[in-house]
């Protein structure tokens, strides 16, 4: 698939299928289509999915190393300009359910809705520490630190420090919406965590949909931060974001 000129970078993306446009925003260490495998099959057969990778991440190339949420969330709608979406179903995970806050507060006539998985849009930092690339190091995470070097390679440029300093700081600090901005955003939403999901817990989900009008939250029995993951219930998750997405369709 091609990389795509935008806001000086050269953003790679991956598009299957065919029909409205659903737009899968990864997680901080993950890449495109790396964090939705388990929905390619189910939803390439109804929507034309894009599955680009973020600034920093994956096989995107930068001059910068620097990156952020918010900057994030402005790299998508000029995806979205370059492509001539006017509007799509946006689905983020972890990192990406941020972006599509931000995108939804900032752009709303871009959203037809919002699915946001393990990601409740308020910062939840907890273990971010054991990602900085001392305590790494420090203990002998080796195989993580050969992952992101391998996985972001083309991104980071060999400088998977800085990658993972990079992430740490945006986990840290973001998403930062005030509950004004969660007030006002007005596209569908739908918030999914897994049971055992100490990022988006229970009550952060409850909070967010009592702010944001015509939302709703779903928790899904037995599961982690990655409830839309093989071995964890991807068919439970996509059917749930199919119907959702069904129900609020451009047509």
């Amino acid at each position: 698939m091609p990389h795509l000129q935008c806001n000086n970078l050269e953003m790679y993306y991956e598009q299957m299928g065919v029909g409205d446009p659903v737009l899968f925003l990864h997680s901080g260490f993950s890449r495109g289509i790396l964090a939705f495998a388990s929905q390619i099959l189910d939803f390439q057969s109804k929507y034309t999915c894009y599955f680009p990778d973020f600034r920093g991440h994956g096989r995107t190339r930068s001059h910068s190393l620097e990156w952020s949420t918010p900057q994030h969330a402005e790299d998508m709608i000029t995806f979205m300009d370059q492509l001539q979406i006017s509007k799509a179903h946006v689905i983020g995970y972890g990192m990406g359910g941020g972006v599509a806050l931000y995108c939804a507060v900032n752009h709303p006539q871009r959203m037809a809705s919002l699915t946001s998985i393990g990601q409740s849009g308020f910062v939840a930092s907890m273990g971010s520490e054991e990602f900085e690339p001392e305590w790494l190091l420090q203990n002998d995470r080796h195989d993580f630190i050969n992952l992101m070097k391998e996985r972001h390679l083309e991104a980071h440029r060999g400088d998977w420090q800085q990658f993972l300093r990079q992430k740490v700081k945006d986990w840290r600090v973001y998403p930062q919406l005030s509950n004004e901005q969660l007030s006002s955003i007005r596209c569908p939403a739908l918030f999914i965590a897994g049971q055992y999901d100490e990022f988006a817990p229970e009550e952060d989900l409850k909070r967010v949909s009592t702010l944001i009008p015509n939302s709703r939250y779903v928790v899904v029995p037995g599961c982690s931060h990655r409830p839309h993951m093989i071995r964890e219930n991807p068919v439970f998750v996509n059917d749930t974001i199919l119907q959702f997405i069904e129900n609020h369709t451009l047509r």
